[in-house]
This record gives structure tokens, sequence and C-alpha cells, in this order.
């Protein structure tokens, strides 16, 4: 299946799409305002120790501090060889390790989400077409993608005599490191080892609070992180982006430099691709299915959620093939809208209940083969007793809907507003509790068109008696600025 990247670039931010077969697959953003910091290095400084829940907060210089629990400072620095894998593993109290004004260098493993801030660890890795590098850390250990275990036992061999027994540092190897030669592998492990040495030297001098090493811009992190086999063209509509990614793929992959096209702006890059319409559809709340069926995908603070529905899918045999013939398509649709929507934390998918067991088997199986793509560390646990299947997506980002999206201001991110019929009885209730002030005077209403509309309509009865009881007029104004929640009941303007 072929695959295509596209890269599109503007002053203000760097898009990059990841396209199969015309369909949008992944979309990746970076604006000017809100780079990416993941995969950063800083020298940072403790600000304040939570001993409560382990934990601390961390300056970086941004905006917010970074949070670390106890699991990100002393998995790096202290061995656990001689602990059982089994047993539990006793940690020491934070203030221990840390203490206030002391100076780390930490790495940022997750964005600021929502009200969070960043999160950090000290154990530092480093990244490149073929390894990722682990100064802290002896481990060596090879993408479970590659399967293949003749090429597995030569991966591993090749790492033990770069990392001997009595060396401290360790290596991880990439999905892209399969069929790699020695040579290749080997100046890979150089350059991250000459990286390390660099970044170490640099934190001496840096101040604390500040930056020590930054990852790839987007657009280079995409030719190392995302390019494969399947990867047939990479176009780009910028000339210095160009340049700068065709040295980049002429150096470390150059296998894939004939792709890299560089388009002419007269139409726009994703415009041309149809990608704009993609994008617009992958933040509706509803996923239509070919077979009529739909998916409404809900994301809130703790979890998302993914309900399946028969829509207008009726099927043509028995209800039990329907359900499962539905129930599949839904399953092979929502690794895609997962990966497309960035969707990581917990997912629930509520599935059509189904009772034969061989169904829910194949269903899983589904999910599970269209999870096998996904870059991103994934879990699906069993289809539970209530016909839901709780799976987790590794979050180091907003989703898509959150990065380009901001809480609606009328509903404060609830997705709802009061109906015109509820306002119109919260305006009633604020009239009784003014009484005292309003009567014999009367007041003015100030609303929304659409509350107004009401009052003058269906309640103007109401309105009617109730400026009977007050022995005054009630006078009604609209106002154009004002959402549908939004009321005041005052002293009419004398004239």
């Amino acid at each position: 299946m072929g695959e295509e990247i596209i890269v599109s670039v503007s002053p203000l931010e760097t898009r990059v799409a990841v396209v199969e077969q015309g369909l949008l697959q992944e979309i990746f953003i970076e604006r000017v305002h809100a780079r990416v910091t993941v995969g950063n290095i800083y020298k940072g400084k403790v600000a304040r120790i939570l001993p409560g829940i382990q934990s601390a907060f961390v300056e970086i210089g941004q905006a917010k501090a970074a949070f670390m629990h106890i699991t990100d400072l002393v998995d790096p620095q202290f061995k656990f060889d001689a602990v059982n894998e089994t047993s539990e593993r006793t940690y020491p109290s934070i203030q221990d390790v840390l203490h206030d004004g002391q100076s780390l260098l930490v790495q940022v493993t997750k964005e600021p989400i929502s009200t969070k801030g960043p999160r950090a660890t000290s154990s530092v890795s480093i990244a490149s077409r073929f390894l990722v590098y682990t100064p802290n850390s002896s481990h060596i250990g090879i993408s479970q993608r590659i399967e293949d275990e003749v090429e597995r036992e030569r991966l591993s061999a090749l790492l033990t005599e770069v990392c001997p027994a009595e060396s401290r540092d360790g290596f991880i190897v990439r999905t892209a490191c399969e069929r790699a030669s020695e040579e290749e592998i080997l100046r890979d492990a150089e350059l991250l080892r000459e990286k390390w040495q660099r970044i170490q030297a640099d934190s001496m001098n840096a101040k604390p609070a500040s930056l020590v090493y930054e990852d790839l811009p987007m657009h280079l992190r995409a030719m190392r992180d995302i390019i494969n086999r399947d990867t047939q063209r990479i176009l780009v509509d910028n000339k210095p982006v160009y340049g700068a990614m065709e040295r980049f793929l002429t150096d470390f992959i150059p296998e894939k430099a004939e792709n890299l096209e560089l388009v002419s702006m007269e139409v726009p890059l994703f415009d041309a691709h149809n990608l704009e319409d993609q994008i617009e559809t992958a933040l509706d709340r509803n996923v239509l299915l070919k077979s009529g069926g739909y998916l409404v995908v809900d994301q809130t603070e703790a979890m998302t959620t993914v309900d399946v529905n028969t829509g207008g899918f009726v099927g043509k045999k028995d209800v039990d093939e329907t359900i499962f013939r539905m129930n599949l398509e839904a399953a092979a649709a929502i690794p895609r809208q997962l990966r497309l929507r960035n969707i990581g934390g917990i997912v629930i998918i509520d599935f059509i209940d189904m009772i034969n067991e061989e169904h829910k088997r194949q269903v899983l199986r589904m999910l599970e083969k269209g999870q096998q793509s996904d870059r991103v560390k994934w879990n699906i646990a069993e289809i539970s007793e209530l016909g839901l299947v709780e799976m987790t997506r590794k979050r180091t980002q907003d989703s898509l809907l959150r990065r380009i999206c901001a809480p609606c201001s009328a509903c404060n991110g609830r997705g709802f507003v009061k109906s015109s019929e509820t306002v119109c009885l919260e305006i009633y209730r604020e009239i009784q509790r003014k009484f005292r002030t309003l009567y014999g005077k009367g007041c003015q209403v100030r609303a929304s068109q659409s509350v107004i509309d009401r009052l003058l309509d269906e309640d103007s009865e109401n309105v009617s008696e109730l400026s009977k009881v007050l022995k005054a007029d009630i006078r009604l104004q609209v106002e154009a600025s004002y959402t549908q929640e939004q009321f005041d009941v005052v002293l009419p303007v004398s004239s």
C-alpha cells in the first residue's frame, strides 16, 4: 500500500499529513507560538516538592513548571536488577532524591494538556533514524515490530558489541533499523554518543530553567520518524524547507531522496489533495460508515468514548449477523479515527451487544489488526461483560480537536446551551427575587433574540400576568451580543 507524506509550510505553522490512497491517516501540526517540546532537554530547577504524592514541579523556562513523579526520577538512577520483576519495587522518598533549588537535566515526555503542565523525566533518550540512545540505562531493546527472529538475533548481537557488559549506556533498535547494514547502525550509535557528550558539555554552562537541546523541527522529525518502506512520495511546498529535507534525506535516508518533490504553489497543497475537508470531518462528533452505521466520538478530560450505532444499516440476514457485520466494520474504522484525531489516554469502545463468542473474538482481532500500524504505544483489553472494550493509547500531545479548537464561550465546553424555555423560566424567577425593588416600577429584560422571541410569542401570557402582578410594564430588549444563556433584569431607563 503506497503512502504519501505531505508537508505544508507557512510563516505561522507547519503541517505534516500522512496519506494512504487519498485518505488522511495522520496529521501533525506545529505552530510558531506553540512549538512541540516533546524530546527537548532542559536544565531544570526544582521549584516545589510534594511529598504526599511523591512528586515535584521543576522549572524548565516554560509558562508552567514540568511535573515529575518519583518514577520519572529514580528508575534511570537506581538499578533494580536484584529485584524480582514480579515483586513490587520500593522507591525512596522524593525528599531523599531532590531538594528545593536543585538543578538537574530533564527531558519533556508529554506536552502541556488542558490545565496541566508538561511531564518530564530524568531518563533522557535521543532518537536517530535507526536507534534510540539511553545514556542513563544499559538496557538493550529491539522494536516488537521487527518479527523476523534471525534479524532480531543479528541486531541483538551487533548491539551487544556496541554496548559491552561494562557499558553504562544502552540502545533501543527502531523499526526502521530492520535490514540496515552494520555500518549504518554503528555510525548512528557513534553520532548519538557524540551528541550526548555535546549536550552534557552545554548543560554545564547553561542557566537553570533553560533549554539545552532542542529536537528536530517538525518537517525533519517527519523524515526521521514517519518514513518507511511504503513511502512513495514526499511533497513539500516551501523551497527552503525542501532544501533542508533534501540534505537530511541525502545524509541519512538516501534511498528516499528521489521521492522528495517540491510542489508549485498555484493551488494550496492541502487543498490540492482534498485534505482540508478531511481535517474538518475529523473534528465532527459523528463518523459515518459505508454501511450506513456510524460512530459517535466524545472526548472528555478523563477518557474518550466511542459508541457504535447501526444507523440505517439493517443487514440482510438475522439480527446476530447484522450486529456482527456492523461491529466488524466499526472495529476496522476506529484505529484510523484514533490516529487521525490523535486521541490518547483511556478509550472506551461501546460495541453493539454480541452473544456469539466467536463474533466477539473476530471483532477484537479486527481492532487489534488495525492498531498494528499505529506508531504510538497502545494496549487493548478483552471485551467486558457489558460489551465494552477498554484500551489505552499513549498521549504525548493534545488531540487534534483540542489543538485547533477552543472551548465554546457560550457553553463553556459542555457541548450544550440552556434552551430558550429554560432561560425564560430563569428570568421569571429573577423577577420574583427582585419583586420588592421592581413593584410599581416595572423592569427591562435584556436577552438574546431567541429568548425575547419566546417571551413575545409562546410566553406572552406569562409576561402579561407578571406585568399585572408588578403593576408596571415589563419591557423587552434584544441584545445581539448576548449568548442564549445570558440575560439581565434591570429597572427601566426613565424617559
